[in-house]
């Protein structure tokens, strides 16, 4: 969506997920157009894609609205650069945390995560931010996530996989200074070798690198290796 001057900042913040435990930036979108909020499931990145150009229109012209939006980019532009609690400790604290898992359940719209692992990872990584420790959260982009659950009319179990496309997600390809996309190379039993790309999500002052093996460097073995979460097999 090609934002009018006045609401771009509207896209960054959609693509910080801090808006996902921030109530008051939920608001600012739900104001956007209150019944597509609710029709793309709280999903901003959703809404900014499916909100009319003449909706975007007036929202640039209420002063009122645009109040309300420097006043949330004002706030997380204090969040991300001012000191909290970690900065207090001094030079002898650490300088960067690796929390690695195979989850990470920050928001919904993320859907690369099953349960409370994931849910206590995603909290794990907003307490960070939140207390301005600086953690990079590092895991898997699973393209088809994890299963959906539903019930036949017998009562059995049916699971069906989300398909996601990164373009429709608060995700960014980490990129080499070149512009090409950066490669991560992991060694394999019987001399083979794994390439991937990654995926950046930003929650809040923290970014969440996920590796994706489903690229064309690899062979099909391989590509399926970040498929599913937890989906079995060799």
């Amino acid at each position: 969506t090609v934002l009018p001057q006045s609401l771009a900042e509207l896209s960054t913040i959609a693509n910080n997920l801090r808006w996902s435990w921030h109530p008051e930036t939920q608001d600012l979108f739900e104001r956007i157009d209150p019944m597509l909020w609710r029709e793309v499931g709280g999903d901003p990145v959703r809404l900014l894609g499916e909100v009319s150009s003449q909706r975007l229109d007036e929202l640039a012209a209420d002063e009122d609205f645009l109040g309300h939006l420097r006043w949330i980019a004002d706030g997380l532009n204090e969040y991300l650069t001012g000191d909290r609690w970690f900065q207090s400790l001094g030079d002898q604290a650490p300088r960067c945390i690796a929390y690695l898992s195979p989850e990470f359940g920050i928001t919904e719209v993320l859907p690369l995560y099953s349960g409370g692992l994931g849910i206590l990872a995603g909290d794990h990584l907003k307490t960070a931010s939140d207390l301005g420790v600086p953690v990079i959260g590092i895991g898997l982009f699973y393209r088809a996530g994890y299963f959906r659950q539903s019930l036949s009319r017998d009562g059995w179990q049916q699971e069906t996989y989300p398909v996601l496309d990164p373009d429709g997600l608060p995700v960014s390809l980490l990129r080499e200074a070149d512009g090409s996309p950066a490669v991560v190379a992991v060694g394999l039993p019987g001399g083979r070798s794994l390439r991937a790309y990654v995926w950046v999500a930003q929650i809040g002052r923290v970014p969440l690198l996920m590796l994706d093996s489903n690229i064309e460097l690899n062979d099909p073995a391989e590509r399926d290796v970040t498929d599913r979460l937890y989906g079995g097999g060799g």
